[in-house]
């Protein structure tokens, strides 16, 4: 399992638009990934808008980034950028 630990660089936190963003990013990854808030937190699909909404994630919270895929390496290094950067566009390098 390969996991990132990003804090969160929107300042609306993982809601809405950027939460939009995110999980586009997490679906052309290539990659299952699964998103959870702080360390105990319950691992949602990346790619699912409901889910993470749910997380409830707020602007400079901890979230972790994790994959079981052999090719995961990558991709959680470019979704970490997104999330930490707080991105307003999907960067075409996803």
């Amino acid at each position: 399992m390969v996991e990132r630990r990003v804090t969160v660089g929107w300042a609306e936190g993982l809601h809405a638009r950027p939460a939009s963003i995110f999980c586009r990013a997490a679906a052309a990854a290539g990659v299952p990934v699964t998103v959870k808030k702080g360390e105990d937190g319950t691992p949602v699909n990346a790619a699912s808008m409901l889910g993470v909404l749910g997380l409830g994630a707020e602007a400079g919270e901890e979230i972790v980034l994790a994959s079981e895929a052999v090719d995961a390496e990558g991709a959680l290094e470019r979704l970490a950028t997104l999330v930490s950067e707080g991105l307003d566009e999907l960067p075409e390098t996803v």
